[in-house]
């Protein structure tokens, strides 16, 4: 089910770097950030856009199709293609050699691209929490991560950073720990055993099919790195700095009319992902809520970014060994 996204990513950037050797408000006025809208989309020449994502139609891009669909890219004279993603898709690769205008990545993912040469940059952040977790069963007791690591068998995926870092915090050697496999079978079938899961995925399927899974967040233990940033290279930005501006105005537009009512946009992707259906969808879509909308973003707007949480994520890869040294963050941290 769930989630290769990071292990691999070491591996494209070495064949990319062989292939680059050869070759509103209460009045009418519009809120701040909102697309451009002076004229109708019918007069507008819409430029193509390509935005790569990095999994397959679900929530967490909810915002993105609903900016589609709603008309937002449109009003901002681009005509945009969502290309759905999945396991082994090179996002990082696809939009540093400009085969895409647009991807979505983790922080991690994208901090250690940066680190090694790519020109990608980051624009806005949709979960302002990482949504990555370990799940146990709750008739252990288990209180926390640590908890959760003291016994039994844990499912990780081999390579994944916070994996690394919950290694390194506590240490896997009271806890047996095995290749993730991607679903929940072994979970409904073992008490004693726990996976990592993204908590809009893996612990709606195994309560669907009867467990009881307690969730623990791994931004509870410190490592929070962005997760579902938008990305583009650094070389469109300096081109074409209005273009992305008005994208992203959309993207924030369409995460709040998202945030609102999820159903319309749900259905839409209901129809592209055909292995959830319509409660899965709804129940995925209410537990990333908290996660995207929080205090700070009622304050500074969706997707904010700060520099000092990039800057603490660039030193945990470092400390992990993953990177040799911290690129400067105003470098690729260049929120719209």
């Amino acid at each position: 089910m769930r989630r290769r996204r990071f292990v691999g990513v070491l591996g494209g950037l070495a064949l990319l770097a062989l292939g680059s050797a050869c070759s509103r408000s209460k009045d009418s006025a519009p809120k701040e950030g909102t697309p451009k809208t002076e004229a109708p989309a019918a007069a507008v020449k819409l430029v193509p856009v390509k935005l790569a994502l990095n999994w397959v139609p679900e929530p967490e891009f909810g915002g993105f199709y609903a900016a589609r669909d709603q008309g937002f890219f449109k009003r901002a004279g681009l005509d945009v293609t969502i290309q759905g993603g999945g396991s082994g898709v090179p996002v990082m690769q696809m939009v540093a050699t400009g085969q895409v205008d647009f991807g979505i990545a983790g922080a991690d993912e994208m901090l250690t691209a940066r680190a090694r040469g790519l020109d990608v940059v980051a624009l806005f952040s949709v979960y302002q929490t990482s949504p990555q977790g370990l799940m146990a069963h709750a008739s252990r007791g288990a209180k926390n991560i640590q908890e959760l690591l003291s016994s039994g068998t844990v499912a990780l995926e081999p390579g994944i950073p916070y994996a690394a870092f919950l290694k390194k915090k506590y240490g896997f050697d009271k806890v047996k720990v095995v290749p993730y496999d991607g679903g929940v079978a072994r979970f409904v079938a073992d008490k004693d055993f726990a996976q990592q899961c993204f908590i809009t995925a893996e612990p709606l399927a195994a309560r669907r099919q009867g467990a009881d899974p307690a969730v623990f967040l791994v931004a509870d233990e410190g490592f929070n790195p962005y997760t579902a940033v938008v990305i583009t290279r650094g070389a469109l930005l300096e081109e074409q700095p209005g273009r992305v501006k008005d994208f992203v105005a959309a993207v924030r537009e369409g995460w709040r009319v998202y945030l609102e009512d999820p159903a319309a946009t749900n259905a839409v992707m209901g129809k592209l992902n055909t292995s959830m259906d319509a409660e899965t969808f709804a129940g995925a879509s209410a537990a990333q809520k908290p996660l995207i909308e929080t205090e700070e973003t009622r304050a500074k707007g969706l997707g904010t970014m700060s520099r000092e949480r990039w800057a603490t994520l660039g030193q945990q890869l470092v400390d992990l060994g993953l990177i040799d040294k911290v690129p400067p963050v105003d470098d690729f941290v260049r929120p719209q």
